[in-house]
């Protein structure tokens, strides 16, 4: 399998962890403000689709500033 060039691991970095984050978040505040029933499901890829984009481009954003955060507080 070819791998991706190095230089995309910003963008890479933030899909994944946006996509992993948001499929948790969803899937646990769905289950608390809707319930775990038969509409669980459907609801938590609606709201997974509505907020991925979201969760993606803030870490984009946010990521450049949260590494300089850690390389000023670690040695």
């Amino acid at each position: 399998m070819k791998k991706i060039p190095k230089k995309y691991t910003p963008i890479l970095f933030s899909l994944y962890a946006s996509g992993i984050m948001v499929a948790i978040m969803s899937s646990v505040l769905v289950g608390l403000n809707a319930g775990f029933n038969d509409e669980w499901f459907g609801r938590v890829v609606r709201s997974y689709f509505v907020t991925w984009p979201i969760a993606f481009v803030s870490l984009m954003v946010v990521r450049p500033i949260v590494m300089r955060l850690v390389a000023w507080t670690t040695e």
